[in-house]
């Protein structure tokens, strides 16, 4: 992913939360040129992909390929966690 563009002065909320310790603060941020790369140390592979997963759904991306979900499921009035082309080929595949 690219490095979300911030302020100087945005960084002391990044470094409030990391003190935290809330996930919110990880990611990769560009500071007046300079990248800052704020991540969890040592995680394996899954857990690595949970914290993606998570992060995606969060911003109502599909989980596999990272795009806009726009369709809601009517039982729960959320989000899909995929969008309609892996919706398609992974869920009502399955069936």
């Amino acid at each position: 992913m690219k490095p979300k563009s911030i302020k100087p002065d945005e960084l002391s909320k990044i470094f409030t939360e990391l003190k935290k310790g809330e996930e919110s603060a990880i990611g990769s941020y560009l500071v007046k040129g300079v990248r800052l790369q704020i991540s969890k140390y040592n995680l394996s592979g899954a857990e690595r992909v949970q914290l993606l997963y998570k992060r995606r759904r969060a911003q109502g991306m599909c989980i596999v390929c990272g795009k806009k979900v726009t369709k809601k499921n009517p039982s729960t009035d959320q989000l899909y966690r995929l969008c309609e082309e892996h919706r398609n080929k992974i869920d009502k595949g399955s069936k």
